[in-house]
Order: C-alpha cells, then structure tokens, then sequence
C-alpha cells in the first residue's frame, strides 16, 4: 500500500501530547519528620532530653521514598488466614505482605517496644513517644501489636516467673515472625483479648472459664474455652486474656504454641473486614482446652490487664496525634505546590485559616502527649502519677475524637486529589475513628474520668494544679479553668455531663502547655478560637491571629 504524505510531522501525530501536565503537587517523600516538625522538637524540649541526633536519623527513614511506599504497599495487601493447610491439618496462619513485615522490623529494631524499661533509661518514654509518633505516620495498623507488645511488661512483671522466661524475649530489638514455638524464639510480640460478643467494654460479662491443670493462682497453668470477639494482630506469640475462674475475673498468658511444641488450643473464626487499620489483622478466635498461665492474683485480671491498658491507651493518644500530623503537612505541602486564581493556595487568606487551624489541632494534641509522656518518665513522683490517671483518659477521649473531623478537613484541602486511593489521605481518613473506639470508647473514658475523681479527688486537685502554672498570661484562659473549676462544684448530673467535662479538662491543658512552652502566636490563636469562642468546623480562626507564626512550623519552605 502506498504511504500517504499529509504534510503533517509526527508530533502533531502522537496523539498522546494533549497536554502538559503543571500546577500539581509532586508526592512529600524522602524527607526527614523530625527535622521538619518544629513543634515536635519544641515538645520534647519542653518535656526532657532526648538523643535529637537519633531522633532525627531515624526521622529520615521514616520519610524515605521505600519506607512511605511500605506503608502503601502493606494497606494495598490485607492480612489473608488460612485456617487450615493444603492437607487439612488446621494452621490458624495470618499471611502478611512483606511490605508490613519490613516495617515491623524496623520498628523492633528500633526499640519502640522496649526503650522504656530499659535499665538507667532517662527520658525515654518522651524518646520512645516521638520515635512511635514518626513511626505511625508511615503505617497505623502495624502499630497495634508494638503498642501491646510494649504495654504488655508492667502486667508480665506481676508473675516473675512468667516475667523471667518471656521479658528477655520482649525486650529483644529484633523481629522474628517465623511460626514456631515461643521458646524456638529469641524475640516475640505480645497480643491482648478482653471483649466477647455480649459484653464488649463490659468485662465483667465475659463468660470464658478458666479451669486449673497444674496448680492454682499466679504463674500456675490453666486451660481456658470460651472465645474473644476482637483478637488483634493474631500472629503474636502470646496474648494476655482475661478468663472466670472460681473466683471471679483472672489474667492469662496464652501462647500460640504449647509447652510441649503442640499447637496451642486457639482457633481462628475469620478476620474483621475493618474499614480501617487494614493491614492490621484483627481476628476472632475460639479457645478450646487453650493452655495459659495465670497473671497477677486470681480473681484480679482486670486489675492486672489495666496495667497494659494504660499504656495502649496513651499509645492512642500517640497514634491520633500522628494521624493529625500526616494530614495537616500533606495539606500544606499540597498548598504550596498548587495555585488557584491567581494565587498559591497556601497565600489565599481563607485556606491559610484552615491550614492554621488544622496545625493548631496539632500542637494541642502534641502537647498534651508528650506531657503525658513526661509524667510516665516519673512515675515514681506522686505528683505525676495522679496527673497520668485523669491524663490518659482525658487525652484519649479528646485527641481521639478530634481526629476524624482533622482528617476529612485537610482531605478536602487537597480537593478531587485527596480522595483518590493512591494518595495517603483516604487511608488517614479510615484510620481516624479507629484509636477513639479501640482501648475503650469516648463514654467508657469520660466515665472513666469521673470515676477517677470520685475515687481519688487528688487527681482533680493536681490536675489545677498544673494549670495553676500558665495562670495570668491569658485572661480568656485563666476564665475558662475558673468555670471549670465551678462546674465541678455545682454538679448535678456527673455521668450526663462527663463529656463536656472532660472536654474543658482537655482543652484548658493543652491551652496551658501551650502557653508555657510554644510561641505565644499559638497559644494565643488555640485559646481564642478554642476557650474564648466556640467553632463548630476548622477555619474559623478569629482576626488579628498571626498565621504566618503557625503555618511556618508545619514544614519548612525547602520541603
């Protein structure tokens, strides 16, 4: 066939050149969380001294290209069981992406699990905090059995027997998730199962028995049969369970595997189709004639698995953070790679007021974290130990709750962009309400405030206190903790109004950390968009604040 020649060159040809493509941002990879979080730094400054070199090596990783590419990879990948193998034998295996088993590792490695109960360890449940609060930011999900795995040693050391064959392989910085007995093992993961199907949140409605087969009481064996409605992470090498005994509500260890190498008696039903935390497994299993020794003294399990629960519940607090962080810089860094009407969306006034009070969010949830974190590096001051027991809960409600709301908003501050699944957005998105209803939900934390109250009132008392310390700066501060201070006194119906309580109790503490240790254009703008008028949605921040001061600590320009 002839060639025809229309005249035409082949570029006009290549259909493919319709366009050039400009005015997008490029992805925010291979930069470093620590260098770049200026609030971050500020907050450990405040709170005690930590390894700032380590802090920011390990910031650098964090935002590698192949680490974010990780967290993507190991959500695009859910956790698969097989009940049984390809002959029938029953396996109960939960089969990852390598991609969440890289980022367990490096997590292990790191020490999140365990630097705080290192010995002579100063500060390092501040380190280990800003550590997991970098972390997060890569991947939620694989969080769930760090944090357990972490939260699990004050309750093993209940039992020192117990404590002696397991803590050496807790606190081991490695990673190993080969099936095979714990004892084959020199590093293992730690699991918890509280809930069951009729009581969730209600333990005390649990009906799970536990039956003696060698011995009674603390660090004796026992077989349990009943099940747990959520089992997360059900390929750790142990889980701490609570089960009924003839006196009442006790604390187990049970293995996966048996003392004898057998494959111990916990049977896998299915994984949760969770709309978040997917590369998270979370499972519901059955115990049949499943093997556990006993933690603590019998009749005192929850007792004992509070120990564990505390510290899961600060970890929300870490986790919600993060998610607040990983929203607002990915808005920003959106804001200023993107124009509109003249304009880069970051200098357009209205969005630089989202913007700002999206970080505002942030600094206040910071804040209270690491304080929190400081008061668990002093444990052993009483002071501090009362300011921890409203502190968690208070955080865990407040932060928590904030976060979806947090997310949905930076979402749409990248527009059509941001709800398309190769962006990180949609999985912040999901993962948000996750941490409020995990570790016990808003209600179970407010009422849990008020019981710590009624119980000790020294905790309200220490926790004025402590606000005592940014009176005078900000009248529209020092007038919100008088009004809470007279709500406490004038109340008439505790448990209705124990949300609005805690609320004010979270507020007024992050507006009073703020004041003493972060510039005054941020404290002054939470204070006033928070305790001296009420705003319904984010980017409504009042006049006359300096939001240049705020969006300037989110990412620096060079990013």
């Amino acid at each position: 066939m002839p060639v025809i020649n229309s005249g035409v060159d082949a570029d006009t040809l290549n259909l493919a050149d319709t366009h050039e493509v400009f005015n997008q941002s490029l992805a925010l990879e291979n930069y470093n969380l620590f260098s770049s979080d200026l609030a971050l730094q500020q907050a450990l400054k405040a709170n005690g001294g930590v390894d700032e070199a380590a802090l920011s090596a390990y910031g650098e990783r964090c935002g590698r290209a192949d680490v974010i590419q990780w967290g993507f990879e190991a959500n695009d990948n859910k956790p698969q069981l097989d009940t049984h193998d390809r002959f029938g034998h029953r396996v109960d295996l939960v089969r990852f992406h390598p991609a969440y088993h890289q980022l367990m590792n490096m997590a292990l490695s790191a020490g999140i699990h365990s630097g705080p109960w290192r010995k002579g360890a100063k500060h390092a449940h501040v380190q280990r905090a800003a550590l997991s609060y970098m972390q997060s930011q890569t991947d939620a999900g694989h969080g769930c059995p760090l944090t357990m795995t972490f939260a699990s040693v004050p309750t093993l050391k209940l039992t020192p027997s117990l404590a002696d064959t397991w803590l050496p392989k807790i606190l081991e910085n490695d990673y190993q998730s080969d099936n095979i007995p714990y004892f084959e093992k020199r590093a293992v993961t730690i699991g918890m199962g509280m809930t069951e199907k009729q009581g969730g949140s209600d333990v005390q409605a649990n009906t799970t028995s536990a039956t003696p087969l060698s011995g009674r009481g603390s660090g004796a064996l026992y077989v349990l049969n009943g099940h747990k409605w959520f089992l997360s992470a059900p390929m750790c090498d142990a889980f701490l369970m609570l089960a009924k005994t003839e006196r009442g509500l006790s604390c187990f260890l049970v293995p996966r595997w048996r003392e004898d190498g057998q494959k111990n008696g916990l049977y896998l039903q299915r994984l949760k189709n969770k709309m978040g935390n997917v590369s998270n497994a979370s499972s519901e299993v059955e115990l049949r004639q499943a093997h556990g020794w006993m933690v603590g003294d019998e009749g005192r399990g929850v007792p004992a698995i509070i120990e564990m629960v505390a510290l899961t519940r600060f970890d929300c607090m870490v986790g919600s953070s993060a998610g607040q962080r990983q929203a607002v810089v990915q808005a920003v860094h959106h804001a200023r790679n993107r124009q509109a009407f003249g304009a880069r969306l970051i200098d357009q006034p209205l969005m630089k007021n989202v913007l700002a009070d999206l970080q505002l969010e942030v600094e206040g949830s910071l804040a209270l974290t690491m304080r929190m974190a400081r008061a668990l590096d002093n444990a052993d001051d009483p002071a501090e130990q009362l300011l921890m027991r409203l502190g968690t809960a208070v955080g865990k409600f407040w932060i928590c709750k904030r976060t979806p709301g947090h997310a949905y908003e930076a979402m749409e501050c990248l527009g059509g962009n941001g709800v398309i699944e190769n962006c990180i957005m949609p999985r912040l998105y999901r993962e948000a309400p996750i941490n409020a209803i995990w570790e016990g939900s808003g209600n179970i934390q407010a009422l849990d405030v008020l019981r710590a109250i009624a119980k000790t009132p020294a905790v309200l008392e220490q926790w004025f206190a402590e606000l005592a310390s940014s009176a005078g700066f900000f009248p529209d501060l020092d007038r919100a903790v008088e009004a809470l201070q007279d709500a406490f006194k004038k109340l008439r119906d505790p448990a209705c109004q124990a949300r609005q309580l805690v609320e004010q109790l979270a507020l007024t503490m992050q507006a009073s950390l703020l004041v003493r240790y972060a510039p005054s254009a941020v404290a002054e703008a939470f204070i006033r968009s928070r305790l001296a008028g009420r705003q319904a949605i984010y980017g409504c921040l009042p006049d006359g604040l300096d939001l240049g001061v705020i969006l300037e600590r989110v990412l620096p320009e060079q990013y």
